[in-house]
This record gives structure tokens, sequence and C-alpha cells, in this order.
């Protein structure tokens, strides 16, 4: 059905890029990284493409020219309020190449939101500008919504429709909600295998889901799409090479959106969505490149990478970055049900301990100055906490919170890139957390490619001790590959931790329900990922009770 009457441009409905100006690098705490930044500033105009002063006058290309689909990317809605939520698209007729097929002019872009699939019924419509300097991304921030309610919304550019999706808003705040049904997800290697998990996502009955880290991998996909084996070698070769710059990483995203199961998911449901190591490069820590590399260098790629990030996700202006910092974590809420506070324990940290390899902890880890999450970013989380109301209050983050022994040795060896890493940080939030007193704590954690179900103890190393919370893991979309119900270590991390009540190795994504009562995770898991179409199961059920925390069998 063709779009109807004359939309109208709201400007507290939409913004343009030029309403959110790039300032050089804001100057990090410590005399090495004022220098490391000062250093990097006169690339960053070069290395992220910030927009020219009279990119505004940029001529605006006739929309009615555009001679091929520009919506292959999809559509996507995210952070989802009680009187609004972002909606996003990118405009890609050639998503292959560089510029994405629409040149260096700018486009007008309609969109619309309605209450029903037909768009019979529009509340909303307005047009927004895409730029060439965003790639020709689309961000429309949608407010005067009504709470807790669903909306259809698509977006019109010439003669092109998009495809619809399907959103949502959030319960109003200070208001009960009876229920909340989320997914989380992670960790989705193109290369690995293909997206069947996102296929049946995407016909969940979903309220929001949460992406908890590495949306793509900077690694090189070579013309046979990896394990995707692709029999007639299609993919072109400015895949096959580890992404460095900001084109690099607009290439990548192109790439991972053109899988259709990825983009039915997107359309089904609102994402919030947080980074890990893998939008920019594996392990890196705050300015510290996996390499070695000098900081300066690497804050140039960081600054592409997260542009790119902001680019191609359903992310508001608040997000923007700013050179190569960019305010990830914040707050949303689910009427009185939920708090979730989404962090971002990669942009802050200190570098790992032990040049980033399993180890014992010791003075290097255990040194009270480190941190994983950065000292403003911890004192909003317990803040944030001392004035929560809600009945769960959930953590999504990037990488294991409780303990992981990987041996069984009476000293065992940790992993230095998670919050065992950096022990002294785990201990004020989880000091924080108890005097808070925030109630059901739930954390959300992607990063490892397998599914956990793990109890928050207040001492780890006694099982006896107080359990203060539950945590999971969600598996991974595809990296990993197939992967298997028992991983070669399942037998050692079962014994070696008893507050580890699951363990699985297969792909999928958690489903979790959340009540008054109690909440409810479904482990979700398809059999296969080197060819499409496996069907989903359910490899296991647990319960938490609220006021009485720790996974019990469902």
């Amino acid at each position: 059905m063709a779009l109807t009457g004359r939309p109208r441009a709201l400007a507290e409905h939409a913004y343009s890029p030029h309403d959110a100006v790039l300032r050089a690098a804001a100057p990090y705490v410590g005399r090495r990284r004022f220098l490391t930044v000062t250093a990097a500033a006169a690339a960053l105009a070069f290395g992220t493409n910030l927009p020219a002063r009279g990119a505004a006058a940029a001529r605006e290309l006739d929309a009615a020219r555009i001679g091929a689909n520009p919506f292959t990317l999809g559509v996507a809605s995210g952070d989802p309020l009680p009187d609004s939520v972002l909606l996003w698209t990118r405009l890609a007729p050639e998503p292959f190449e560089a510029d994405g097929g629409m040149g260096e002019q700018r486009v007008a872009v309609e969109w619309e939101v309605a209450l029903d699939e037909l768009f019979f019924v529009v509340v909303q419509r307005g047009t927004v500008e895409a730029h060439a300097e965003y790639n020709h991304s689309v961000h429309v921030d949608v407010k005067g919504l009504t709470p807790n309610a669903h909306y259809y919304y698509r977006f019109r550019t010439g003669t092109w429709i998009s495809p619809t999706g399907r959103t949502r808003t959030a319960p109003l705040a200070g208001v009960e909600a009876l229920s909340l049904r989320l997914a989380a997800v992670a960790c989705q290697a193109y290369r690995d295998g293909y997206y069947t998990a996102y296929r049946h996502l995407a016909k969940e009955d979903i309220d929001v889901v949460f992406h908890l880290g590495d949306y793509l991998y900077e690694y090189a996909v070579n013309s046979m799409g990896g394990e995707r084996r692709y029999k007639d070698g299609t993919l072109p070769d400015v895949f096959n090479r580890e992404t460095m710059t900001l084109a690099d990483y607009r290439m990548r995203y192109a790439l991972y959106k053109s899988d259709p199961d990825l983009r039915a998911a997107h359309a089904a449901h609102p994402f919030v969505v947080t980074w890990d190591d893998h939008e920019t490069e594996n392990n890196y820590a705050g300015s510290h490149d996996e390499k070695g590399d000098p900081a300066d260098q690497f804050l140039v790629r960081r600054a592409g990478a997260y542009r790119a990030y902001w680019e191609n996700q359903p992310l508001r202006a608040a997000q923007l970055p700013q050179g190569p910092n960019a305010r990830m974590y914040r707050r949303l809420q689910w009427g009185t049900l939920a708090q979730f506070d989404i962090l971002d324990t990669r942009q802050y940290r200190s570098d790992q301990a032990y040049g980033d390899q399993p180890h014992v902890p010791g003075p290097e880890s255990d040194d009270p100055a480190r941190t994983i999450t950065g000292a403003a970013q911890e004192r909003w989380l317990i803040d944030g906490w001392r004035n929560s109301n809600a009945v769960w209050n959930l953590m999504p983050q990037q990488v294991c919170f409780s303990q992981r022994r990987f041996d069984l040795n009476a000293k065992a060896k940790l992993s230095m890139d998670a919050w065992d890493g950096y022990r002294a940080s785990r201990d004020r939030i989880t000091a924080g957390a108890k005097a808070a007193g925030i109630k059901n704590w739930m954390i959300l954690t992607g990063d490892v490619h397998v599914a956990y179900a793990l109890d928050v103890k207040d001492d780890f190393d006694d099982p006896r001790s107080r359990t203060l919370g539950t945590e999971f893991t969600c598996t991974s979309i595809a990296s990993g590959k197939d992967g298997e119900e028992k991983p070669s270590t399942w037998n050692t991390y079962m014994k070696a931790n008893p507050h580890m009540k699951f363990f699985n190795g297969k792909r999928g994504y958690v489903r979790v329900d959340y009540a008054h009562q109690q909440a409810r995770a479904d482990f979700k898991t398809v059999s296969a990922i080197s060819v499409p179409g496996a069907p989903l199961t359910t490899a296991a059920s647990f319960v938490t009770e609220a006021g009485s925390p720790g996974w019990k069998p469902a």
C-alpha cells in the first residue's frame, strides 16, 4: 500500500546529524591517556570522516532517480521508552559498495508509524534527511507515543518503500507492569555459520531483544563466506581483510545486515544494543589494542569502529560518538517490574593483567586501582541502584561477572579478560549492590559462546555463602560454529564451579519471562548452523523466585 498524504517535517521527532556536533576527543584521566588523545586529535578528522562545515548545504538527490531498492539492509527499532522509540534504516541500493551506491548527496526519507500493519491508522509521520557523512543512515526518535503499546513503521524515499517493522513502547515509569519477555543474544561471527537462531527469534512473541556484544567481527571473511560455503564464491574481496578503517567497518555491517534472518529479527522486535570487543578489535581494553600498537593509532581505529556502530544500530543521538568516545551505558525501565542498567565494559577498562592469558589471581590482577567499568560508570550504576524500586534489577553487559575456575587446582587459573581479571572492580560493584539493597539482581552476559546459568555468590570460593543474584550467558548466534552440548571443558567447569548450574555449547539465545513472583529462563538452541534451517529446541529451563535468588530447574 502506498504512503499517502503529505509528510510533516517534525523537528522534535527527527534529528539531522548536524544537530549533534562532533567535538574533539575528550581527554582521559591521567597524563599518559591525555597525551594519547592529544596525539590522536589531528588524525581523527581524517580517520573518522567528520562532517565538513558545509555538509548541510550538500546538494539533495532527487529520490525519484534511485534506480534500485535502497532498503537492502532492512529496518530496526530500539531503546523503547514509554513515549518514544528509535527507528533506523540505512539507504544502500549497492550495499557492497563503499558509499552504498548513494554517492555524496543527501536524500529526503519519509517515515510513518501506525497502529496496524496495513497503515490504515497512521499516528505519526515525518521527513528526515539521510546524509553521506553518516553513510546515509537514518535515526528517527519518534515521540508522543502511547505507553505500553505496539506500533508498525516503515520508510519511503522516491518510489521505494521499506519493509515494515514492528516495535513497541515501554510501560509508563512508576506504573505496575505485569509481565516482560525478553531475549538475549550475542556473538554472531558471519563466517562461522548461518543465523538460524535469528530466524526462530523473529517468530517469537518478544517484548525486547538485548544484544550483548560482538554484533560483528573484525576478522576477514573469504569469498566463500567461511563456513557458509557459498559454492560460487560470491563475496567480493573487500571483505577478505581485517577491518581497520571507517570504510571497512561500514562495509562489514553491510555484509552482516545482508543476512535475511538478522533483518527479520530486527524488523520483528525492538533491540537494545551494547558492544563488546569485536565491533572494534579482539580483547581491546580502553586505549590498548591486542597487538600493543601505539594508543593514538588505535584510537583512530576505535573512532571509526564506534562511528560505524552508531550508524548501523537503532541508537539515539546521546550515543553518537565524539571522536573515539561514546556514551553507551544507559538506563531503561519497564514500569516498576524491571530496571535495565546497560553497561560498557570495554571502553573504560584497565589493560588486562598478566598479558591477557589465563592466570591465577595475583597482585597485578587484584590491584585495587584496576577497573572494568571506569569510575564514572561505576558510580552511575550504584547510584541508579539506590534509586531503584523495580522488582527485577537487570544488568545487561558483556563478559562473565561470576567466577569461572578453569581447572581443579587449589589456585585455579581465571580469565583475565572477564570480571575475574578485575576482582577489585567486581567487589566494589557487589558491595554497591548489597549497600543499595537491590532486589532480584540478574546479570545478562554474552561473550563466551556457550550458555551458562550461574548463581552470583557473596564469596565464590565458599559455596555456602549467600547468593546475591543470578547470571546467565546467552551462548552465541553463530560464533564457534555448530558447537556441542557438552564441550571438552564441561566436567572440569561443573566440578570447579559449584555455582554453575548449567553449561551448554550449542548456538542459540536465552528467552526470559518476568513476573512479580519469579523469572523463568529458557535456553534455546539449534542443532547446527553449518546448514540453514535447523530446528529450535529448549535445552533447559530454570526459574529464580523473587526474594529468593538462585537458579532452580523449572
